[in-house]
């Protein structure tokens, strides 16, 4: 039977202020799908973006987010892998799921769901989802981190920040931090980076350089976009890899890319998380290895801030203000 939930839509594109918090009706699960009850909802910056219009919807007016965590209510025909009372956690990330996790319950496509285990709460499990399957193949696939190396994290007090950081340092690579404030250099160090430096106190590439004895290092990984691109660039050693994931700063203005040539034969790539969870059984088997990781307690889900998601509006602010550290969920 339909029910009535509560769902953050926009009906415009904007700021904040468009998010419109509207009573939608929830119907039963078709074939292959099922009807999930959230208890709790991740937020990334992606859902600025969806929300400015820089990743259009199919429609509007729509809900917004990309994942969430909570426990399957119904299911439709064909759905033989999972029971009515499993706890799962999901993230669309750009696949054949719609965004639209922002509510209290919704119907949607199976096969995007991940069972969890008792050891992960509700909480851990939306906020890491995106986070760390984004941090899986930055690690393992986009540049394969390893015991001799040292890397730099922009926004390492951030949410994929922080996983990148205590991932690459379980794997034994030497992990240097990079922040935008002293406030979360402390955030930092205590989430696996073994040096920090502050964006705008330190001569972030001259230290780069001085801890690699000159060289640079093999990889940055970049989340923070316009601001960020060219000292990341600085950063590398030659044939060195730029891997750019997120813009939170805006997007990188045009670039000639013989300046790659003349810098040392660098590498850039725009490292998408449609291209690295492509179906079930990808997504499933980096799920394994991050759940497995924080079971271990490698890696520490950190979560800052929880809002009501009927706040979601001052959710965003705060994350665009980016005081922010570590991860926020919104509780419906």
């Amino acid at each position: 039977m339909p029910q009535t939930v509560k769902s953050v839509r926009i009906h415009e594109y904007g700021g904040p202020e468009v998010l419109s918090f509207d009573d939608v009706e929830v119907g039963d699960p078709g074939p292959g799908e099922v009807r999930v009850r959230h208890n709790s909802i991740g937020i990334n910056f992606a859902d600025m973006h969806t929300r400015a219009g820089r990743y259009p919807l199919p429609h509007l007016p729509h809900c917004i987010g990309a994942e969430a965590a909570g426990t399957v209510e119904a299911l439709g025909d064909g759905v033989d892998y999972l029971a009515v009372g499993d706890r799962v956690a999901y993230s669309s990330g750009g696949h054949a799921l719609p965004r639209g996790a922002y509510c209290e319950a919704r119907v949607m496509v199976a096969d995007r769901l991940i069972l969890l285990p008792d050891e992960i709460d509700d909480d851990t499990a939306a906020a890491m989802t995106t986070k760390g399957l984004t941090a899986h193949y930055l690690v393992f696939d986009v540049y394969p981190v390893g015991p001799d190396d040292t890397i730099a994290v922009h926004a390492a007090a951030g949410g994929v920040g922080q996983i990148i950081c205590q991932w690459a340092n379980a794997l034994g690579a030497r992990v240097i931090g990079i922040v935008g404030s002293p406030e979360k250099e402390s955030v930092a160090a205590a989430h696996g980076c073994h040096h920090t430096l502050v964006r705008g106190r330190d001569d972030v590439v001259a230290r780069v350089h001085s801890l690699t004895a000159g060289e640079g290092v093999p990889v940055v990984y970049d989340a923070v976009g316009a601001d960020t691109f060219e000292e990341s660039l600085h950063c590398l050693r030659p044939r060195g890899l730029l891997a750019s994931y997120g813009t939170a700063s805006g997007p990188i203005p045009p670039f000639d890319i013989f300046r790659l040539n003349q810098m040392g034969s660098l590498y850039i790539t725009s490292a998408a998380f449609l291209w690295h969870l492509r179906n079930r059984e990808e997504m499933l088997a980096r799920a394994r290895d991050l759940i497995d990781v924080v079971t271990r307690g490698d890696v520490k889900i950190s979560i800052a801030n929880r809002y009501p998601l009927a706040n979601a509006a001052q959710a965003h602010r705060d994350m665009e203000l980016r005081t922010t550290t570590g991860m926020s969920v919104l509780i419906p």
